[in-house]
């Protein structure tokens, strides 16, 4: 089965345009079309995103609603701890630490729509993919399988 870590800006358009390709990849990870890994790092800034006055107030997000994304990236996705040492990989330390997810989780694919990631293509046998080429690799995946 497919491994992959979601980067933060792809878990928070799943939830703020539910019409989206990241969120037919969250309705994916969901009906365990794949593996799905997180790790507290990831957590932490999805909540802390939606939890911004300014998203909430534009995409009328609650308390409740917030909650309700905590108790399943929390639950569903496999939380992993963060073993493996990256530094200076990525431009932003903050996103050394999505990349250290991937690898802690031995993922196959990272997805993100960072473009200074996905310019790196790979680090350690991670794919790093945007979400409309992860979403046709699950589609190869479910045709294949």
């Amino acid at each position: 089965m497919i491994r992959a870590v979601l980067d933060t800006n792809i878990l928070v358009s799943a939830i703020l345009v539910p019409s989206g390709i990241p969120a037919r990849i969250l309705v994916a990870a969901l009906a365990s079309m794949f593996s799905c890994f997180t790790s507290e790092t990831i957590v932490s800034e999805v909540l802390v995103t939606l939890g911004r006055d300014r998203v909430r107030r534009k995409y009328r997000l609650d308390l409740a609603r917030i909650s309700q994304v905590r108790e399943f990236l929390e639950s569903r996705p496999v939380l992993v701890p963060i073993t493996a040492d990256v530094r200076g990989a990525a431009s932003h330390p903050e996103d050394d630490l999505i990349l250290a997810t991937a690898v802690s989780a031995r993922a196959d694919y990272l997805v993100t729509g960072d473009r200074q990631l996905l310019a790196r293509g790979q680090l350690q046998g991670v794919q790093i993919v945007s979400p409309r080429d992860f979403l046709a690799i699950l589609d190869t995946s479910a045709n294949n399988g």
